[in-house]
C-alpha cells in the first residue's frame, strides 16, 4: 500500500512538472507572437496592427486558462484517488486525518495560485490595453482632440 501511495505521489509530481513546462512554453510563445505581430503589422495601418496584437494576446490567454483548468482537474482527480487509498488502508485514523488535512491544504494552495494567475492575466490584459490607448493618443496628438475621443470609443467598442 505504501509503495502504491509513493507511486501515486511520483505520478502526481511528474504530471505537475509537465503541466508547468507546457505553461512556460505557452508564455514564451505569447511573448514571441506579440513581438512578431508588432514587428509585422508596424508598417500597416496602426489601429489594425494594435487590434491584431490584442487578438493574439487574448487567444493565447484563453489557451493558458484552458491549461490551468486541466491542471486543476488533474489535481482534483489525484486527491480523490488518494482519499480512496486512505479509505482502503487500515492504518491509524490520526494519520489518515493528517493526510486529509494535507490534501485540503494543497487544494487551497492550488486555488490561491490559480487566483493569483488569473489576476496577473487580467493585469497584463489591462496593461496591454492601456499601452494601446497611450499609443493611439500619441498618434493622434497631431490632429484634433475630437479624433482622440472617437478612437478611444472605437477601441472600447471593438
Amino acid at each position: 500500500m505504501v509503495m502504491i501511495m509513493m507511486m501515486m505521489m511520483m505520478m502526481m509530481m511528474m504530471m505537475m512538472m509537465m503541466m508547468m513546462m507546457m505553461m512556460m512554453i505557452l508564455v514564451v510563445r505569447i511573448m514571441i507572437n506579440a513581438a512578431a505581430a508588432a514587428d509585422y503589422y508596424y508598417d500597416d495601418d496602426t489601429e489594425d496592427a494594435t487590434m491584431k496584437m490584442l487578438m493574439m494576446m487574448t487567444k493565447m490567454t484563453m489557451l493558458l486558462l484552458l491549461l490551468l483548468m486541466m491542471m486543476m482537474t488533474a489535481m482534483v482527480m489525484m486527491m480523490m484517488m488518494m482519499v480512496m487509498m486512505m479509505m482502503t488502508t487500515t492504518t491509524m485514523t490520526m494519520t489518515r486525518l493528517l493526510l486529509l488535512l494535507l490534501m485540503m491544504m494543497m487544494m487551497m494552495m492550488m486555488i490561491m495560485i490559480m487566483m493569483m494567475m488569473m489576476m496577473m492575466m487580467m493585469m497584463m490584459m489591462m496593461m496591454m490595453m492601456m499601452m494601446m490607448m497611450m499609443m493611439m493618443m500619441m498618434m493622434m496628438t497631431t490632429t484634433t482632440t475630437t479624433t482622440t475621443t472617437t478612437t478611444m470609443i472605437m477601441m472600447i467598442i471593438k
